[in-house]
């Protein structure tokens, strides 16, 4: 985008808010009915222009939650996503060629080994547990 396209959608939202605001706080269109007690004029655009912003701020922090929720939850299918196709691959490969057991051999026996070594740092971790 050039410089000019920029400065023209910059003013056009410029006028639009001024706008705006012109026809909330000036208009003549504006009540607000709090327990039936009708409020209008320049308090009634205060009131709904307050009540508009909480009901914003309200809609930001449920929309922000929701956005951490669903990026957790899909990381999380993600990771399972990836392992379940590296396990079928492993699997393919395996039913695919009885001459690639002797190389999958050495990556279970490696497997094993390294298993069987973070099993001994977490016990030791937790004898040395406070």
């Amino acid at each position: 985008m050039n410089s000019k396209a920029k400065k023209l959608v910059f003013a056009a939202f410029i006028l639009l808010l001024a706008v705006a605001a012109w026809q909330s706080i000036l208009g003549d269109g504006m009540h607000v009915n709090i327990d039936g007690d009708e409020i209008d004029g320049p308090l009634g655009a205060l009131l709904g222009i307050v009540f508009a912003g909480g009901g914003v701020l309200i809609a930001a922090v449920a929309v922000t939650c929701a956005a951490v929720f669903v990026g957790v939850l899909f990381a999380g299918l993600g990771i399972l996503m990836v392992s379940a196709l590296v396990l079928g691959a492993a699997v393919l490969l395996a039913a695919m060629s009885p001459l690639m057991l002797p190389l999958l051999i050495p990556v279970g026996i490696y497997w094993i080994f390294a298993g069987r070594s973070r099993k001994q740092r977490q016990r030791a971790m937790m004898e040395h547990a406070v």
